[in-house]
């Protein structure tokens, strides 16, 4: 890190060693670090905002004195990428050294190429290094004098970039660095930077104020022969100006100021206008004001007054003027129309209260927090929704009193991100109410600079409480009417069921008596009677597996979700349904597809669907009487990594306009029907993340399907 005469000559070095061979950054770590001496530590920071009055090489000086204080090495400085060679910029092609002290002080002002050298390594893994004798990989760095035993190099930002380092050096392995080093050379790079930053800022205001001085000596120039100006500005017409008396009368006044009050110059010729007579008479009071201003100061300043129009209204305006230099009598005005501005303030007051209603209605407070000075302002609804006296002042330790134990770290989690410069957020928190009751919320944030550019959230907080609490009511009701409607399907199919079993228990009973017969008779048929005994047990069974399906969709069970092959779960519901159908004159064809891939849901509830949509066209082809009653229910991959299931029946359909309706609670087109089997049906698959819906068919009778995403390897999402 020496000046170089010839950059050519720099960048034709070739290193002679690799990086990992001069890099013993991990080393650091594990070294033995002395304790932090927090009271010198506090003295340089001191020192560092002191400088921030005088300007960047002080700052940089004395950054770099200050790490070599603290440290004890033998060489600091700083090095910096510029494109003017005096200015830090992060796309810098060159370092330069604006500080450094001890041993390589000459050296001060020097630079080396951005892509070759120890400070360009720094940059290019954003991290601290620690080298040891770096001139044997950068051939350049030999002739120095003294040489490096180690040099310890730590990124320095200027807002949020690294545009260089700050660096210390032992000439001699008296001493190294240690883990100490490497914290306090980070923390006074920081101070360094923001102090450097804060001076920049300075500079900026003292360059906006000698700006502003000399726009308002021009101005002053300007100034000068102001009659003859003041009358181009009449004849401009820009705004209302006016010629007048301390007497009221109105010696002169161009178009805009007519128009103001409805005038012409044939009423101002014939000395029908005066001020005295315009100006109603609760304003002529700040007219008196203003003309003891003008007596002693030959001016008054603007202010707010109205003033009467010829047909009798009134035009609020701004008026501002002068008394001519040399005449104590006559003066000047202008006159400004304030009605879009009062319209505009008006309309700005209505959406304000607009704003301070709709979020008492929705329940949606508002605040903004500047990072920087921690700044909070609350809207009022929030202080309502937090319950605190609304003016209390709000810091961020007062947010987190009400937020809800489990709570509080997220809440320092997403601060922590936002001092960091994350964009937006968007979370869920609770508050623990001093009753000992909970308030749910969902908040939105979203960063913003304001004009000093400095990082400011805008934020809306719901109070989504009864919204929770009606969705929680809302989920129990549909578990309450979803058990209800399957215990009313399986009521249906009660005959069906006994059959079912009947048909097992006759033969069980049948089998047993032979069985004793056999058993009994001279010589016993021993052969005989264990065929009979396991016809027996094979009715047993029978009886058995029709008994487990009936209690699993009797079971009044919590959701349970799990993998789902639906083509199982509805052969179980044919299974259950199908003598049922038969008798009723109904043949189930089954179209399932091969490899269908599983769902994620609650079975039982996914059957109780299947089954609703079976007995849905079941019923629709009883109404028919002319044509065979085929039902065929097919189950296939869906778009979109779906598994779609559809029913479809030969029955009576539905009306077009009857559609969109078929699922509503307690809608049904049938005489003794409830109408809500396919509303429950809708709620579980929707339940389920995907949607069910009916088509008319080609031919007689209709279609009813639902679709479903397929089995996620994280399960069903929240």
């Amino acid at each position: 890190m020496t000046e170089t005469k010839n950059d050519s000559t720099l960048e034709a070095s070739i290193p002679t060693a690799s990086l990992e061979s001069i890099l013993c950054t991990e080393e650091l770590q594990r070294r033995p670090s002395r304790p932090p001496d927090y009271e010198k530590e506090n003295r340089a920071l001191a020192k560092l905002l002191s400088a921030v009055a005088d300007s960047p090489r002080t700052i940089f000086q004395t950054l770099a004195e200050t790490i070599r204080d603290i440290t004890q090495c033998d060489s600091a400085g700083l090095s910096l990428l510029t494109r003017d060679g005096k200015t830090p910029h992060v796309d810098g092609q060159r370092f330069y050294w604006p500080a450094i002290c001890g041993m390589w002080n000459p050296h001060v002002g020097g630079g080396t190429p951005r892509n070759f050298g120890p400070c360009g390594d720094v940059l290019d893994q954003n991290r601290t290094l620690l080298f040891t004798h770096f001139e044997r990989r950068y051939p350049y760095l030999m002739p120095v004098s003294p040489a490096a035993e180690e040099c310890l190099l730590v990124p320095f930002y200027v807002d949020g970039k690294a545009v260089g380092t700050i660096w210390g050096i032992m000439h001699s392995d008296l001493r190294k660095f240690d883990g100490e080093d490497d914290r306090v050379m980070a923390s006074l790079g920081k101070f360094a930077s923001s102090a450097y930053q804060a001076w920049m800022h300075i500079e900026d205001l003292r360059i906006q104020v000698a700006e502003r001085e000399k726009a308002e000596a021009e101005v002053r120039q300007l100034a000068s022969g102001l009659e003859a100006k003041v009358r181009r500005l009449v004849e401009a017409n820009v705004v209302g100006v006016v010629m007048w008396n301390l007497e009221g009368a109105i010696t002169g006044a161009n178009e805009a100021f007519l128009h103001m009050v409805q005038y012409d110059q044939g009423d101002l010729a014939s000395g029908r206008v005066r001020w005295t007579d315009l100006t109603p008479p609760e304003w002529r009071e700040c007219d008196y004001w203003a003309i003891a201003q003008l007596k002693k100061t030959g001016i008054f300043q603007p202010y707010e007054k109205e003033f009467f129009r010829k047909d009798g209204s009134r035009v609020p305006v701004l008026l501002g003027g002068a008394l001519f230099e040399g005449n104590g009598n006559d003066g000047v005005a202008f006159v400004l129309d304030l009605r879009q501005q009062k319209r505009a303030r008006e309309e700005l007051r209505r959406s304000e209260a607009f704003l301070a209603e709709a979020q008492r209605l929705t329940h949606i407070g508002s605040y903004s927090w500047r990072v920087a000075t921690d700044e909070i302002k609350w809207s009022e609804q929030l202080y309502r929704i937090y319950e605190f006296e609304i003016g209390v002042p709000v810091t961020p330790e007062l947010i987190r009193t009400r937020v809800h134990p489990e709570d509080v770290t997220l809440i320092e989690k997403m601060v922590e991100q936002a001092r960091n410069g994350r964009d937006d957020f968007e979370w869920q928190y609770r508050l623990l109410m001093p009753d000992h009751s909970i308030k749910y919320l969902h908040a939105v944030a979203h960063a913003t600079r304001d004009q000093d550019g400095q990082l400011e959230y805008i934020a809306a907080v719901q109070d989504v409480t009864a919204r929770r609490l009606s969705e929680e009511a809302f989920d129990k009701a549909r578990s309450e009417l979803a058990h209800v409607t399957r215990m009313m399907s399986l009521g249906t199919l009660a005959a069906a069921i006994a059959h079912e079993i009947n048909q097992p228990l006759s033969g069980i009973v049948t089998n047993a008596s032979t069985c004793q017969r056999m058993l009994t008779a001279t010589p016993p048929n021993i052969n005989g009677a264990l065929e009979t005994a396991r016809r027996t047990i094979r009715d047993a069974n029978r009886a058995s597996e029709v008994i487990v399906r009936l209690r699993a969709l009797f079971n009044r069970k919590e959701t349970a979700t799990e993998s789902v092959d639906l083509n199982e779960a509805t052969r179980e519901v044919v299974a259950l349904s199908l003598s049922g159908l038969q008798r009723n004159g109904v043949v189930v064809r089954a179209e399932l597809a091969d490899n269908l891939p599983c769902v994620t849901g609650d079975r039982i509830q996914l059957q109780q669907v299947v089954l609703n949509l079976l007995r849905n066209g079941a019923d629709a082809m009883s109404r028919v009487d002319d044509r065979p009653r085929h039902l065929v229910i097919i189950t296939d991959r869906d778009e979109g990594d779906r598994v779609r299931v559809s029913v479809k029946d030969v029955g009576v359909g539905f009306e077009p306009q009857a559609a969109d309706r078929l699922f509503e609670g307690f809608y049904t087109t049938k005489d003794d029907g409830m109408g809500i089997g396919l509303s429950v049906s809708k709620s579980i698959i929707e339940s389920h993340h995907g949607r069910l819906w009916a088509e008319q068919n080609d031919g007689p009778g209709a279609t009813f399907s639902f679709s479903i995403p397929c089995r996620r390897e994280q399960g069903l999402a929240a």
